[in-house]
């Protein structure tokens, strides 16, 4: 038999990093790459041009359906409100299970990098590598601030710490795949480590699991 494609989940929470790291991996590896995180943004920012409440099963999931690959181009899945209707959405149950086929279909044939939250311990729980990348949450609401000011959008850092918190006790208090990191995670902290370096250190391990 030959062996199964290789799958890395990368979980962490907002602005830990895992974004850029699971995009240098997907590269440097040649696996293809999912952000399974825009798939909620989209299915939250549907639900908003609605003009509806991303907290309602009902048109989050009629929603999460109805998303096309123009969804994911879109310019404005990224700041507070998107990233409060993506956490909303995602704690709906009706919503990840629209979307799990997807993100499943997507590396079981050749393979991939996903990140998200729910990636080894849901979507991939057999994933030959699983990272859990974290950072103080202190720094990673300085990051979020830099990159929202780097987009020309104007805010606070005592804002921007105070939604993230509040995203963060929403994505681990949520009944339906808690933000959390599997049972054999590694976890690589990079609120010290600069992206070269968390790369670096993802890589490591990745080698390691490839050898044994």
């Amino acid at each position: 038999m030959s062996p199964a494609p290789l799958v890395i989940a990368v979980d962490g929470p907002a602005a830990a990093g895992k974004g850029t790291l699971a995009r240098r991996l997907a590269a440097e590896l040649g696996l293809p790459y999912l952000d399974t995180g825009l798939l909620y943004r989209a299915t939250g920012r549907r639900v908003l041009d609605a003009q509806a409440d991303p907290a309602d099963p009902a048109a989050a999931e009629a929603a999460a359906r109805a998303l096309t690959p123009a969804d994911f181009a879109r310019t404005d899945l990224r700041g507070p409100e998107a990233d409060a209707a993506a956490s909303k959405v995602a704690a709906i149950p009706a919503v990840r299970a629209a979307l799990l086929d997807f993100q499943r279909g997507f590396g079981a044939t050749h393979g991939a990098v996903l990140d998200g939250r729910d990636i080894g311990t849901v979507v991939f729980p057999q994933a030959q590598v699983k990272l859990f990348i974290t950072a103080s949450a202190e720094e990673r609401a300085r990051r979020r601030h830099a990159e929202l000011l780097g987009r020309g959008t104007a805010t606070e850092l005592a804002l921007v710490a105070s939604e993230m918190a509040a995203r963060d006790a929403r994505d681990s208090a949520r009944d339906v795949a808690p933000l959390a990191a599997a049972a054999d995670a590694v976890t690589i902290d990079t609120t010290a480590l600069d992206a070269e370096a968390a790369f670096q250190a993802a890589l490591r391990i990745v080698k390691s699991s490839q050898s044994k």
